[in-house]
């Protein structure tokens, strides 16, 4: 066995033996089935803000997101800006769950969202969207790791058998521990996750010379027409090289394959509708029953603010964005790296074609000389991979137990059987990702972003929890079955299975608008006409919904000086999305300097998109610090809330 693999094979053991430990120490701590499905509501402060954090960002953040900055370029980089908008998602939403599931001892979202709309219909739907959410998430991180297995080993370990250990390691703890064992883990690979992001980028740098180098490239990059998606030629995009610039607000085509002649997908529609599903990672059923573990929305705000938007932030706006670019001068592009950019080390030109090789190619260049590295980083991959899909997994077997199992098969379960039907769950929630993980094909980023566009149909329900009294159950319900649809009717699933029934009238992402975008649309649109049809007969429910409004209004009120910021807050944030997500970044092309101006036509040395990428990722904080933390939006109620039940009065689920 060579010094590589026994290095690897020892540092996975290392960490995999942690998170088992954890597994096993959680399994003692959870004597009833709330300590295992929702760590008995004591979260700590500083575990949450990191697991939190891991869970959200996951493995794409270290694997996919700077492979498709090299494959896409800079238009692409906006999908960085999932680090204020995942979690302006939770300053919306988790402290007014929280309150309502310490309110009224609320276990899973389905149960909040029933009571609510008094129709269990909508339960059952939050568990499906949960299923479609936890199952395709997992798979490709599975995937990922199976090949970054390969790769690390010198082929020694196929990427199947990768795939599969890390699917036994995770279930393992996950298991045996429930979201105890899975929030500590998580914590710890959220800081695995940052070192990978930070060291892999440094790599990539050191190899090519520096970041004088990097900008030479970007420089000659910007004068000439090389690259996927050539020049851009779309509505206010201007005639750049696509690699530096939106190619326009949006293109009039029925999918992203007849792009090419039109700089690429990443238009300004498209990154405003593809960040669109990624807000539905904290939308999902899942972060519902993480709001519901901890036992005070301390946490929310640093989180939201200082981990998420300002640490990760920086790291995917500067450090990745570097790291991905670099690639052109390290041998992947060589028009590039044969222009006189002076070049270390060479990446094959084949990971163009497979851009999610990229950063396991980066690895191996200091495998030689540094094989501990080499192992190191890969644990930080697998821990990126590892913290979403251990999360995801132990809440949709909570979800399946308390909302399928024990509300309409066994209501007297007690705690033994409520814990060994969520691990027979986590058992086949496994198996389901295990099938997608090896038989699918898709870049991780892609697959992952139609996986959180499932999570983004959560909105209209909990729009009406917790901030609008007016939609109904019925429009809830019909929007939610809409939005499924629209979401797999616009993507790579639904597009080949109504192409083996002979219907071929669009191609993925119609009009490069994102399955997430056209998913929502149709689910408000639905649920908002419905919602108008229907409320005179759910006027009987008025009472009980304002019961809920009532309270939420006592305890999360603002001060009179506050409430007249209310404009303002709505204002700022729409015109943040407009220029930093929307159409409005085609203004970003060329503000500081057209990107064939060169370095000295720079207004900040660097190209134009960047500059801009930069400026809104710093006003995107600025935003969330005035939102989380100024508008109250996540921070502790200056009321004490009084629990009217342990467990939703559940004698077989007790606090």
């Amino acid at each position: 066995m060579n010094e590589k693999l026994l290095w690897l094979l020892g540092f996975v053991a290392a960490y995999w033996a942690y998170c088992l430990y954890l597994g096993v120490r959680g399994a003692r701590l959870a004597r009833t089935a709330s300590d295992y499905f929702i760590a008995g509501r004591s979260l700590p402060v500083w575990v949450f803000v990191l697991a939190a954090t891991a869970i959200s960002f996951s493995g794409w953040t270290f694997l996919g997101h700077p492979a498709m900055i090299y494959r896409d370029g800079f238009p692409y980089a906006y999908v960085s800006f999932f680090t204020i908008l995942i979690p302006l998602t939770g300053i919306i939403f988790l402290k007014r769950q929280w309150m309502l599931g310490k309110r009224y001892g609320y276990v899973t979202p389905g149960e909040m969202l029933s009571d609510y709309y008094r129709c269990d219909t909508v339960r059952t739907l939050t568990v499906v969207i949960a299923v479609l959410f936890t199952v395709p998430f997992i798979g490709v991180q599975l995937g990922a790791a199976g090949y970054l297995f390969n790769v690390l080993s010198d082929g020694l370990i196929s990427s199947t058998a990768g795939t599969l250990l890390l699917a036994c390691a995770v279930f393992l703890y996950v298991v045996y521990g429930g979201m105890r064992a899975v929030a500590y883990a998580d914590s710890v690979q959220c800081i695995l996750l940052a070192l990978g992001v930070i060291l892999t980028g440094g790599i990539a740098l050191h190899a090519i010379g520096g970041i004088d180098v990097l900008l030479t490239g970007l420089e000659r990059m910007g004068a000439s027409e090389f690259g996927l998606w050539g020049t851009t030629r779309g509505a206010g995009g201007g005639d750049y090289n696509a690699y530096l610039a939106v190619p326009g607000i949006a293109q009039p085509v029925s999918g992203v394959s007849e792009t090419v002649s039109t700089g690429g997908p990443w238009t300004g529609m498209m990154i405003l509708t593809f960040l669109l599903a990624l807000m539905g990672v904290q939308a999902s059923p899942a972060f519902s029953m993480w709001s519901f573990g901890n036992n005070s929305p301390k946490p929310f705000a640093p989180q939201q603010v200082w981990v998420s938007g300002l640490i990760l932030g920086g790291l995917l706006f500067v450090i990745s964005t570097a790291q991905g670019m670099s690639t052109h001068m390290l041998g992947a592009t060589p028009s590039l790296a044969g222009s006189g950019v002076p070049v270390n080390w060479k990446l094959p030109t084949e990971i163009s074609d497979v851009p999610d090789t990229l950063v396991p190619y980066i690895l191996t260049m200091v495998q030689e000389k540094m094989p501990w590295l080499t192992a190191f980083l890969g644990v930080c991959a697998l821990a990126g991979m590892q913290s979403a899909g251990a999360a995801y997994m132990s809440t949709a077997g909570a979800m399946l137990t308390r909302d399928i199992y024990k509300h309409q098969i066994q209501p007297q379960a007690g705690h033994s059987i409520q814990k060994f039907f969520a691990r027979v769950c986590v058992f086949f929630i496994l198996l389901a990702a295990l099938v997608v993980a090896l038989v699918n094909k898709d870049a991780l980023v892609l697959l992952g972003g139609m996986a959180v566009a499932f999570g983004l149909q959560m909105w209209p329900a909990l729009l009406g929890i917790c901030w609008i009294k007016w939609f109904t159950a019925k429009g809830i319900v019909w929007g939610m079955v809409a939005g499924i649809f629209g979401v797999f009717l616009t993507d790579n699933a639904g597009i080949t299975v109504l192409h083996m029934i002979g219907i071929d009238l669009w191609d993925r992402w119609p009009l490069t608008i994102h399955s997430g975008g056209w998913g929502i649309a149709f689910n408000l649109l639905v649920c908002v006409s419905i919602s108008a049809l229907t409320q005179e007969r759910e006027q009987v429910n008025d009472a009980h919904k304002q019961s809920f409004h009532s309270f939420l209004k006592e305890h999360a009120a603002l001060t009179p000086n506050k409430r007249r910021m209310i404009p303002f807050a709505w204002g700022a944030t729409l015109v943040w999305i407009f220029f930093a997500v929307g159409p409005g970044v085609v203004v970003g092309n060329d503000i500081f300097g057209a990107p064939n101006a060169g370095r000295d036509g720079w207004l900040f040395g660097i190209p134009s998109i960047w500059a801009w990428q930069i400026a809104f990722w710093l006003l995107g904080v600025a935003l969330l610090w005035f939102l989380a933390y100024f508008m109250e939006m996540s921070t502790v109620p200056e009321q004490e809330i009084e629990a009217l039940s342990d467990d939703i009065a559940d004698p077989g689920l007790g606090s």
